[in-house]
């Protein structure tokens, strides 16, 4: 009974996702469901328009930065929190927590201001620009990517670092051949959230950008603010198709992993 009750739930949260399927075939130039004739025409038009290729390009450039930055940072972090405790690490943790706790608008504001005031100064990271964009998404995905790393990082037995420092194994040894071996689930999964927070991520965008940088999420409010494009129902059923596949590799993968792990124990 319990399970069904689950499954349930979990049809009643997908359904709003699942709608937009059918949206995505209609043949009118607005959204609506389809009435018996269908059409691939606006997903066509995310392969020819440039406007909707710029976007995309764009939104994956800077995911990838973005999530390469964070979960360094993230990384970083943990460790020095998982070597070092002492008074100042709840605080420091507080501090790089702040944004996620922060209402993203707050977030958005702090960040335009720096970067409008970075015009002058350091031009490549101020406002409407590629870097700026980055600096944003990385200030927001870095919280959650450490949170991530950290919930992985103290299911690892710190006997083992104790071991590897006893045999000889310097400090560096120790972490790059110990710690971030066993940790290395956490480390993809991370990168993987901070991709996809800054892939989706929309509050601080439109804050810090105008016409020069043009993300995806930007250019789908641009196509509902304007004129709402049936090409925005397109690019979420590819959205959320990608996302679940990767999702499923990442869990085929980890299923692999602890499998091998069953077999080598026995």
């Amino acid at each position: 009974m319990s399970a069904l009750i689950v499954y349930v739930a979990i049809i009643f949260l997908l359904m709003p996702l699942l709608a937009i399927i059918p949206v995505s075939f209609t043949a009118e130039r607005f959204l609506s469901m389809p009435k018996g004739n269908y059409s691939l025409r606006h997903y066509e038009a995310l392969f020819t328009n440039p406007i909707w290729g710029e976007s995309i390009r764009l939104s994956l450039l800077i995911g990838v930065i973005s999530a390469v930055i964070s979960t360094i940072l993230a990384v970083l972090f943990g460790l020095g929190l998982w070597y070092v405790r002492n008074r100042f690490s709840i605080a420091l943790a507080a501090l790089v927590f702040l944004p996620m706790v922060m209402p993203p608008v707050v977030s958005a504001i702090i960040i335009y201001f720096f970067e409008t005031s970075m015009v002058d100064v350091i031009p490549w990271i101020a406002f409407d620009t590629i870097g700026g964009v980055v600096l944003g998404h990385v200030v927001v995905a870095t919280p959650f990517a450490l949170v991530t790393f950290l919930v992985a990082l103290s299911r690892v037995d710190r006997r083992i670092d104790m071991a590897a420092r006893g045999l000889g194994a310097s400090l560096w040894q120790s972490i790059f051949w110990v710690v971030l071996p066993n940790a290395r689930f956490g480390i993809i999964s991370a990168a993987f959230l901070a991709f996809i927070l800054s892939w989706e991520e929309i509050a601080v965008t439109i804050f810090i950008t105008s016409f020069s940088v043009v993300t995806l999420p930007r250019q789908m409010w641009n196509g509902m603010r304007d004129n709402i494009d049936p090409a925005i129902a397109a690019i979420s059923v590819i959205l959320i198709t990608i996302t679940v596949l990767v999702i499923l590799a990442r869990d085929l993968l980890r299923w692999r992993a602890a499998a091998r792990a069953r077999k080598a124990a026995a």
